[in-house]
């Protein structure tokens, strides 16, 4: 059974790195440019040292044969590629082929249940850190819950469910996996804009001046959930949201770092997706929605001056 990770960013490239002390190897699908060798090194830098290990690569425009003993496909691309990328490649894939997409926010699964011709979808989130200083190379910058679990079509396999949680640390099943991903998408909303924005670290969200902005994004969530069957404690993700900016107050989050890259960020999946949802269920969100339009501003300014 063939384990393979599509996405080889901090993530894609930890959960490589996991994989393979848990004696599995798995295989890379990255863009043709990246794809230089078929096997390649990648080096993962750890608290106790440094390890280097080699890893089989793919194109993702390889020829379909390549891709027919793929058991389960980990999929840990940004949002806003999930659906294009995979459009192309699922052709190429088993029917057997179990999909599992590990990325901030929620949105793209809706997208691609109709295109999964009776494949098996899961959804995870994790909070384990990973920051990527080489294109091959990659800091595990901290510890975290990994929760995974199905969402439609057949169920992953227990064979690969055993393989994901015993190579995982710290990570569970979920027979529901909507609260999980509820309670990151609470963490990603509050968090990634207001630092994406301000240009902050996480910890600065800890001032009186942030906290009632992060409340009301909290409160407005919270709400949308029950329209969408999810009963969410608002105390409870307060708490949560907190205690991450308080263990992460050094950190700058994704968002942020991709707005001073100049990089589109996952806007539309976090707080953007919550929008969606207010649409289809006539609510309105005046500040999740305040904060859509404040980053997509940015992100255009900034890409605009880039070119």
């Amino acid at each position: 059974m063939t384990i393979a990770i599509l996405g080889a960013g901090a993530i894609g490239q930890l959960l490589a790195h996991q994989l393979a002390s848990s004696g599995c190897q798995p295989l890379l699908i990255v863009r043709p440019d990246k794809c230089c060798q078929p096997l390649q090194k990648f080096t993962l830098e750890t608290r106790d040292g440094s390890y280097c290990r080699m890893f089989p690569c793919l194109a993702i425009d390889a020829a379909a044969t390549e891709f027919s003993n793929i058991s389960l496909l980990i999929v840990t691309l940004k949002a806003y590629q999930v659906v294009n990328t995979l459009s192309a490649l699922l052709p190429k894939l088993s029917q057997h082929c179990q999909l599992l997409l590990l990325h901030n926010g929620l949105g793209p699964h809706r997208q691609l249940i109709p295109l999964l011709a009776g494949r098996g979808l899961s959804l995870g989130t994790t909070s384990q850190g990973a920051l990527r200083i080489g294109e091959r190379q990659i800091r595990h910058t901290g510890s975290g819950i990994t929760q995974l679990g199905d969402i439609t079509g057949p169920a992953m396999p227990k064979k690969l469910q055993s393989q994901l949680l015993q190579a995982i640390p710290d990570s569970e099943w979920c027979d529901d996996i909507m609260p999980a991903l509820w309670g990151k998408l609470a963490v990603n909303a509050a968090i990634n804009p207001l630092t994406a924005i301000d240009n902050i670290p996480n910890g600065a969200l800890a001032e009186k001046h942030y906290q009632q902005q992060i409340q009301t994004v909290i409160a407005e969530l919270v709400k949308i959930a029950k329209f969408e069957g999810l009963s969410l404690d608002n105390d409870t993700l307060l708490q949560r949201v907190n205690q991450v900016i308080s263990l992460t107050a050094t950190n700058y989050s994704s968002m942020q770092q991709d707005i001073q890259h100049q990089r589109l960020t996952e806007i539309d999946a976090i707080n953007g997706y919550l929008l969606q949802l207010a649409q289809q269920h006539d609510v309105e969100l005046p500040v999740n929605q305040s904060l859509v339009a404040q980053v997509k501003c940015l992100q255009t300014q900034l890409i605009r001056c880039s070119h």
